[in-house]
């Protein structure tokens, strides 16, 4: 898709300053990055490959490129992947709970607002503001059981793996919808990829063992 968008965005080559006469043309290695990309590109990025912040900025001012974030720009083409431009913004973030529900395809409930879980201690203001809901957790259980999925538009995001997301939901149940974590249960253990060992060391890791069992006898 982002080939043929390319085709019009860049018909002709992106001369993005004249400076004393001096001409800056960045058409190859932004298509490079961009196509590499799904048509994002970060500051990070642009810079790692010899384009300026200031480059970016004025490419966003001519419509070349739109800035979605701090530091971040996609193609005015290109689909805004909202999940993928908040993990650049924010590394780390990972999706949990109703959003890995989704993800793991153990809901039909796309979620409206981002579910995420962070480190205790990390300054949540801002990114509540932003509309996420945000679980907290100490740092040395942040990163146990993360994977990379991929979101609709094909961009890799980090996310808890199924054992942890169900024994996280359970967890937080009176925080969430009893029938969506109900429902997620039943999902998984018709699932041919759980892994029931996985599931019970997740749940003594995070005591709750005994509500996971309940959940089981019935289902199993």
């Amino acid at each position: 898709m982002f080939d043929n968008d390319a085709k019009h965005i860049y018909n002709i080559s992106m001369i993005v300053r004249r400076k004393e006469g001096f001409e800056i043309d960045l058409s190859s290695t932004l298509l490079d990055v961009l196509q590499k990309n799904n048509g994002i590109i970060t500051t990070s990025q642009a810079n790692a490959v010899g384009i300026s912040r200031e480059n970016l900025r004025i490419l966003a001012d001519a419509g070349k490129l739109e800035r979605v974030a701090k530091g971040v720009y996609i193609s005015p083409d290109s689909f805004l992947d909202k999940m993928y431009v908040s993990q650049l913004r924010r590394p780390k973030i990972i999706y949990s709970h109703e959003t890995a529900l989704f993800l793991h395809n153990l809901t039909d409930r796309d979620p409206i607002a981002y579910s995420v879980t962070l480190p205790t201690g990390y300054n949540t203001k801002a990114i509540i503001a932003d509309g996420f809901f945000v679980f907290s957790i100490k740092k040395e259980l942040h990163f146990l059981g993360v994977v990379k999925m991929e979101t609709m538009f094909g961009n890799m995001v980090t996310v808890y793996g199924m054992e942890r997301t169900i024994c996280d939901c359970i967890r937080n149940r009176n925080k969430m919808d009893i029938s969506v974590v109900t429902d997620a249960v039943k999902r998984y253990v018709k699932r041919e990829d759980k892994n029931l060992n996985t599931l019970m060391e997740m749940a003594e890791i995070f005591r709750v063992t005994k509500p996971l069992r309940s959940y089981m006898e019935v289902l199993l």
